[in-house]
């Protein structure tokens, strides 16, 4: 497909400053929502002599980087830190952007398994002891995860490092404490 060139005078003005109004038309997120990524340290601004916001052009494919990350899942913070590794905390480009897939990779990998293993373990039981209590694999009798902490316990294997797996089988290996003797 042949690419076809316009003269100097079709060629639309390109402003190499956008206001957060433009910014928020382009990116499609809400104009609260690029404040709130300014005060997350996600993107950056300044005040022209009207004391009006303004954005270098640049923050467009910074703004379109954080939405794909937060998409797959991506915390805020995290997202921050690996932009902030770029030099002079300057916007992704093509190299840039392999790096932090990659860096990203592994937790999704990660977000994978625990939602596979959530989504095989609920068609079952859910835990709220109306079902089988002698096969649910997420019961817990005398309350033996209540000292570990608050929430789901179970079915996050983040909030239950150095448990053993008891009574389920190895595919569907559930993380639990042992009952106390």
């Amino acid at each position: 497909m042949a690419t076809r060139l316009m003269d100097e005078k079709q060629r639309p003005e390109i402003h190499r400053t956008l206001t957060v109004g433009e910014v928020a038309a382009r990116s499609g997120v809400a104009v609260s929502t690029l404040h709130f990524y300014e005060t997350k340290g996600l993107i950056s601004s300044w005040r022209n002599s009207g004391n009006q916001r303004r954005y270098a052009r640049e923050v467009l494919r910074r703004v379109a980087v954080i939405k794909v990350a937060q998409r797959t899942g991506i915390p805020l913070e995290e997202i921050r830190e690996a932009l902030a590794t770029l030099p002079e905390k300057r916007t992704p480009n093509s190299d840039d952007w392999k790096k932090l897939s990659a860096m990203w990779r592994s937790h999704l990998n990660d977000r994978i398994e625990r939602l596979t293993r959530l989504r095989d373990q609920l068609d079952g039981c859910i835990g709220c002891g109306c079902l089988s209590l002698e096969t649910c694999p997420l019961r817990n009798p005398w309350d033996c995860l209540g000292s570990e902490g608050p929430g789901p316990r179970l079915l996050d294997p983040e909030m239950c490092r150095g448990k053993k797996a008891v009574g389920v089988d190895s595919e569907k290996q559930i993380l639990r404490s042992p009952p106390p003797n």
